[in-house]
C-alpha cells in the first residue's frame, strides 16, 4: 500500500474547493439561482455575468494549484507544440500562487473583521447595487461562507506553493529570509482592505 505524500494535498484540495466554489455557488448565481443574495439586485444580468467570470476565474486558480502539484507544473507536456518537453521556470508558478494566496487571505480576514464590527454595531458598511436587501442576511452570508472560503483557499494556495518552492533548488536559500517579509506583506494588505471597507475609499 503507497503512502500518502502530503506534500501534494494541498494543490488537490485546493482545486477541489476552487471547483465546489466555483460549480456550486458562482455558476449557480450565473444562472439565476438565489444561493448567497438576500435582496433584490438592481442590475441583474450584469451581476450574473460578473458571478460567471468569476466562476472561471476561480476553476482557473483550482487548475493552477494542481499546477504545483502535477509533473505538468514543472515540464511542459510533450504533445504541445513547439514549447512541449521545455522546463517551465518555477516563478511562473511561483509568482501568481502567492500572488493569489496573499490576496485571498486579505480578504478574507479583512471581511470577517468588518462583519463582525458591523454585527457588533461598530461600524457601518456602504452596499450598493441592491434595490432590496436583507443586509444582516448578506453579512451573515459572507461572515459564515464567503469570507472563510477566501481564507482557506489561501492558505492551500500557500502551503502548496510553499511545498513547490521547497522542491525547486534554486529557490530554497531564499525561502527563510522572505517568509517573514510575505507574512507582513499580507498583514499590510489585510489592513488596506479592511480600510477600504470601513472607510470606502476603494472599491473591491
Amino acid at each position: 500500500m503507497s503512502k500518502i505524500d502530503f506534500k501534494v494535498c494541498p494543490g488537490y484540495i485546493g482545486c477541489f474547493w476552487a471547483v465546489i466554489y466555483a460549480v456550486f455557488v458562482r455558476f449557480y448565481q450565473a444562472a439565476g439561482g438565489p444561493v448567497g443574495l438576500p435582496g433584490r439586485l438592481a442590475e441583474l444580468e450584469g451581476f450574473q455575468m460578473a458571478s460567471y467570470f468569476a466562476g472561471v476565474v476561480v476553476l482557473l486558480a483550482g487548475f493552477y494549484l494542481l499546477g504545483l502539484v502535477k509533473p505538468w507544473g514543472r515540464t511542459v507536456p510533450s504533445w504541445l507544440p513547439l514549447i512541449g518537453g521545455k522546463n517551465v521556470h518555477p516563478l511562473l508558478l511561483l509568482v501568481p500562487a502567492l500572488i493569489g494566496c496573499a490576496f485571498s487571505i486579505a480578504h478574507g480576514v479583512s471581511g470577517v473583521i468588518t462583519k463582525i464590527l458591523y454585527l457588533a454595531g461598530i461600524i457601518t458598511i456602504q452596499i450598493p447595487g441592491w434595490i432590496e436587501l436583507d443586509v444582516r442576511g448578506l453579512i451573515l452570508w459572507d461572515l459564515l461562507f464567503y469570507e472563510p472560503w477566501f481564507i482557506v483557499m489561501g492558505i492551500l494556495a500557500g502551503m502548496a506553493a510553499w511545498n513547490y518552492a521547497k522542491d525547486t533548488k534554486i529557490l530554497q536559500p531564499f525561502l527563510r529570509r522572505s517568509a517573514n517579509l510575505y507574512l507582513c506583506l499580507i498583514v499590510l494588505l489585510t489592513a488596506l482592505f479592511v480600510s477600504a471597507i470601513i472607510f470606502d475609499f476603494l472599491k473591491y
